[in-house]
């Protein structure tokens, strides 16, 4: 099993190759006004990098239990206009951020790794779930990306139905 340090450079790697394959109009292409295109999801992936890097840092030196404080994904995607946003510069982001997190989380010890999070009142883990959480949010939403773009990537030796 890889850890999660490494099974996050390989989704980077594989989702910087995959986007940079999708044609643009593909990437702005909501499936419904209130639903992520595939731009928003890559936002949204910043939003969680920016505010995960926070609370992998922050666990650090605060008293634990450390709380998980939620923050509005919705309205971030929006405040961040991803949607208009140029593709290059959210990807450079996602990337550079969670560049960031691999050294965070490399410098983890099995102390640290230990320490307690409290997810939701009354349910903690600890922050080697939290890292493990992370990642598989991270693979979750490049699966939903390939999902959406699928129909329009090219496969060696297969037609392109668009």
């Amino acid at each position: 099993m890889l850890s999660a340090q490494s099974k996050l450079i390989q989704l980077l790697s594989e989702l910087e190759n995959y986007i940079q394959q999708i044609p643009e109009e593909k990437l702005s292409q909501k499936p419904a006004p209130d639903k992520w295109s595939n731009k928003e999801i890559l936002g949204h992936l910043v939003d969680s990098a920016l505010n995960n890097l926070q609370r992998f840092t922050e666990i650090q030196f605060t008293p634990r239990p450390y709380v998980i404080r939620k923050y509005a994904q919705d309205d971030l995607v929006r405040a961040n206009d991803y949607q208009h946003a140029d593709t290059r510069e959210i990807l450079q982001l996602l990337i550079a951020l969670n560049t960031r997190i691999i050294r965070v989380m490399d410098q983890q010890t099995e102390e640290m790794l230990a320490y307690e999070i409290e997810i939701e009142k009354g349910q903690t883990e600890d922050l080697r779930f939290w890292n493990q959480d992370y990642v598989d949010h991270f693979e979750h939403h490049l699966r939903q990306i390939k999902k959406k773009a699928a129909p329009t990537m090219r496969q060696p030796g297969t037609l392109n139905y668009v």
